[in-house]
C-alpha cells in the first residue's frame, strides 16, 4: 500500500500541494491528472526520492520495487532486447552472479542462483522481452539493433518497455502515450490492465485513461481529490459537483449553442445527416461533461475565413515519398469545403508525408496537386515548435500576424490560450512544449484558414486545452485533415476516415472503434500471405483429396478449438467476478469501519486469486492459440 499523509511540497516559492492525503493500493489504477505546473511530476519526484516532502509523509515498504519511465536518452551498443531485459534489476544481478560463477571468479551458491533464476522465469526474460518490444511497435528485425541507433521517439518506447520489463510494486507512468501511435497505445492498454501491483499514471488522453484507470487523482488548489471510476466518471462526479455554481456553468452553454446550431442547420439536409448526428452525440455528451471544465483557461474559436471555395485541394495519381523511396502510391484524394478527415495507420506509414504533400507539395515525387486560388491553409506540425524564435515573445510572434491590431487585442487573444499578464512578454525559448503547442496553434488560428492540416496538434496539450481544442474544431466552418492517436479529438471532429497502409491510402468505412478489430484482422492477413509465399513444396490436388483433407483438418483441430472456447469462457466469469471485488474495494468506507478489516482481508485475497486465475487461463489460452497457429 502507498499511503501519503498530510503532504505537503512546493518548487521554490511556489506550494504545489499542500497539506494532502491520499492512498492507493495493489490493484489499483489511479490516473494523476491537473492542469501544467500543479505538481504532477514532482509528486512522482517525490516517490522516486528525487524531491523531499516540506511536511508530512509517506509510508512506503522498503522492499517494494518502483518502476519509471526514464527521461534521459539510452545510449551504448547493447541490443534493444538486452537494454530492455536490464530493466528487471533482480535478473540481471542474478545473470551476473551465475556468470562469475560459472567462471570461477566466485564461489556462489550456483544451485541456488539456478533455483532463484527459475522463480523469477528468468530463463524466459528474452521471450518476455521480444514480446514487449513487438507490442510496442518494434520488428522483429530490430530486437538486436543497438539502442544508439534509434530515433528520439523509439528510444523513450524502448525506456517504456524497459519500465514494464520490471516486476515492479508501483508502476509510475507519466505521459507514456506521447511517442507512441494508437496500436501501440491499444497493445499498451491491454498490459496495463493486467498489471498487479499500483500504478499511477499522468496522461492527457482521455480514452486511454477512460480504458485504463480504476481510479482518478486530480490536484486542485494544492489538494489532491480522490474519486472512483475512470475519467468519463471523474468528469460526471466534478461536474455534479460544480453545476450548482451556475454563474460559471453558463458560459459553458455558449459552446452547446455552437454545436446546436450545426445541428439545426443540417441534420435534415441529407448531404450532412451524418455529420450533424455525429455532432448531436457529441452535444449529448458535452451537456453532461461541459460543468467539469469551466474553470478552465482556455477559450478560443477559429476566425472565420473570408473565403470559402468549394473545391480546395486535389491530389491525382499522386506518389509521396523521399528521393526514389516512394512511400505512397496512386492517391487520388479532393479536399472540398466541409471536409473533416481522420487519418489512421501506424507510424511510418505515411501519414505525415501526405499532409506534408497536401501543405507544400514538398514531399510529391509524381502527379498533379491542384490547389484553389482561394485556399488558405493552416499547418501545424510538431517540428513548428522548433521554428518560433527563442529570443522573441508570444506578442512579438503574433504582431507578425495581425500587425494592424492594437495591443489589448493582442492580450485578449493570447489570453484565450492561456498566456496572461506578462508572460506575454517573455521569450519562448524557455517555454515549456505545452506552452509552445499553444502558441503556434494561436498563430496558426490567427491566420483565419478555411483548410486545417493538423498533424498531432493534441502532443504536449493537458486535458483542458484538448477539451477547448476539440470544441473549436466542432465550431469551425472549414474543411479538416486530421492526424492525431487522441481518439477523442477523432471522434468529435472527424466525419470521415482514411486509411494510410501499405503503400496506399483507403476510405475506412467503419467506425473508430472498429480499428483495433482491422488491425488485427490485417496483421493476421499479411502474416498469412507471408506464409503463401514462403511456401514453395505446394502441390496441387484434385477436389475429391481436397475434400477429404479438410475433413481431416476439421478433426484434428477440433480438440484445440474446443479447448479456446472453454478458456474464452472461464475467462468471462472470472473476469466478471474480478470486477466485482475491484469495485467493492474501490469503496472507501470499507476502510474507514473497523468492523470490516476481515472483509476487507478476505477481498483482497480473493482479488488476488482471481487475478492469479485470470493469468493462469490467458497463459492457458495463448498456448492453445499457439499449438493451433502450429497445427494449421
Amino acid at each position: 500500500m502507498l499511503r501519503l499523509t498530510n503532504i505537503s511540497l512546493r518548487r521554490g516559492r511556489k506550494i504545489l500541494i499542500e497539506n494532502a492525503t491520499f492512498q492507493a493500493h495493489a490493484g489499483q489504477r489511479v490516473g494523476v491528472i491537473g492542469p501544467n505546473g500543479c505538481g504532477k511530476s514532482s509528486l512522482f519526484a517525490m516517490l522516486l526520492g528525487e524531491l523531499e516532502p516540506d511536511d508530512g509523509e509517506f509510508a512506503l515498504d522498503p522492499k517494494d520495487e518502483i518502476a519509471h519511465v526514464a527521461q534521459e536518452s539510452p545510449q551504448g551498443s547493447s541490443s534493444a532486447v538486452a537494454y530492455v531485459m536490464d530493466g528487471d534489476r533482480e535478473l540481471r544481478d542474478v545473470r551476473s552472479a551465475i556468470v562469475a560463477g560459472e567462471a570461477g571468479k566466485d564461489r556462489p551458491d550456483l544451485h541456488e542462483l539456478y533455483e532463484r533464476m527459475e522463480a523469477i522465469d528468468g530463463y524466459t526474460a528474452e521471450s518476455r522481452a521480444s514480446r514487449l518490444l513487438h507490442g510496442l511497435g518494434f520488428a522483429a528485425d530490430e530486437f538486436q539493433k543497438p539502442v544508439k541507433e534509434f530515433s528520439g521517439g523509439w528510444r523513450m518506447r524502448l525506456h517504456l518497455a524497459r519500465a514494464l520489463m520490471c516486476r515492479s510494486d508501483i508502476l509510475l507512468l507519466d505521459e507514456p502515450t506521447n511517442h507512441l501511435d494508437l496500436p501501440a497505445i491499444l497493445w499498451l492498454e491491454r498490459w496495463l490492465k493486467r498489471y498487479e501491483g499500483i500504478l499511477l499514471i499522468v496522461s492527457h488522453d482521455r480514452d486511454f485513461l477512460d480504458q485504463v484507470c480504476t481510479r482518478i487523482a486530480h490536484i486542485e488548489n494544492r489538494q489532491i481529490n480522490l474519486f472512483t471510476g475512470n475519467y468519463s466518471q471523474f468528469e460526471a462526479q466534478r461536474a455534479e459537483q460544480l453545476a450548482q455554481q451556475q454563474a460559471m456553468y453558463a458560459r459553458q452553454q455558449k459552446d452547446i449553442k455552437h454545436i446546436q446550431s450545426f445541428v439545426d442547420r443540417f441534420r435534415y439536409k441529407a448531404s450532412k445527416a451524418r455529420q450533424a448526428q455525429s455532432r448531436l452525440k457529441m452535444l449529448e455528451r458535452m451537456q453532461k461533461i461541459a460543468p467539469a471544465h469551466v474553470d478552465s483557461p482556455f477559450r478560443f474559436h477559429f476566425i472565420e475565413a473570408k473565403k470559402q471555395p468549394q473545391h480546395l485541394l486535389g491530389l491525382t495519381d499522386a506518389s509521396v515519398g523521399y528521393g526514389e523511396d516512394v512511400i505512397l502510391d496512386k492517391i487520388n484524394l479532393n479536399l472540398s469545403a466541409g471536409d473533416r478527415i481522420g487519418l489512421l495507420g501506424v507510424n511510418g506509414a505515411g501519414k505525415s508525408t501526405l499532409v506534408k504533400a497536401l501543405s507544400t507539395g514538398s514531399t510529391m515525387l509524381s502527379g498533379e496537386r491542384v490547389l484553389s486560388k482561394d485556399t488558405k491553409i493552416g499547418y501545424f506540425a510538431q517540428h513548428q515548435l522548433e521554428l518560433l524564435r527563442p529570443d522573441d515573445t508570444p506578442i512579438d510572434h503574433l504582431r507578425d500576424y495581425a500587425p494592424g491590431d492594437r495591443e489589448q487585442e493582442h492580450r485578449n487573444y493570447l489570453g484565450s490560450f492561456g498566456f496572461s499578464g506578462e508572460r506575454i512578454f517573455e521569450p519562448v525559448g524557455p517555454f515549456s512544449g505545452g506552452e509552445k503547442a499553444r502558441l503556434v496553434l494561436a498563430l496558426m488560428i490567427r491566420q483565419g484558414p478555411n483548410l486545417l492540416l493538423l498533424d498531432e496538434p493534441t502532443n504536449h496539450l493537458d486535458l483542458e486545452m484538448r477539451q477547448a481544442l476539440s470544441v473549436a474544431l466542432i465550431e469551425y466552418t472549414g474543411a479538416l485533415v486530421v492526424i492525431s492517436h487522441d481518439r477523442h479529438l477523432l471522434r468529435s471532429v472527424c466525419d470521415e476516415l482514411l486509411i494510410v497502409h501499405d503503400g496506399i491510402v483507403d476510405r475506412f468505412t467503419q467506425s473508430l472503434d472498429d480499428y483495433p478489430a482491422w488491425l488485427k484482422e490485417h496483421e493476421e492477413i499479411s502474416e498469412l500471405a507471408f506464409a503463401m509465399r514462403q511456401d514453395k513444396v505446394a502441390k496441387p490436388i484434385n477436389k475429391k483429396q481436397q475434400r477429404q483433407k479438410q475433413a481431416q483438418r476439421r478433426q484434428r483441430l477440433k480438440p484445440l478449438y474446443d479447448k479456446i472456447k472453454e478458456v474464452e469462457k472461464n475467462l468471462v466469469i472470472s473476469r466478471s467476478r474480478l470486477s466485482e471485488y475491484d469495485e467493492r474495494l474501490a469503496d472507501e468506507t470499507i476502510y474507514t469501519d473497523a468492523d470490516r478489516k476481515d472483509e476487507v482481508t478476505q477481498l483482497v485475497q480473493d482479488q488476488a486469486a482471481a487475478k492469479s486465475e485470470i493469468d493462469a487461463l490467458e497463459w492457458d489460452w495463448l498456448e492453445a492459440n499457439e499449438k493451433l497457429e502450429q497445427a494449421t
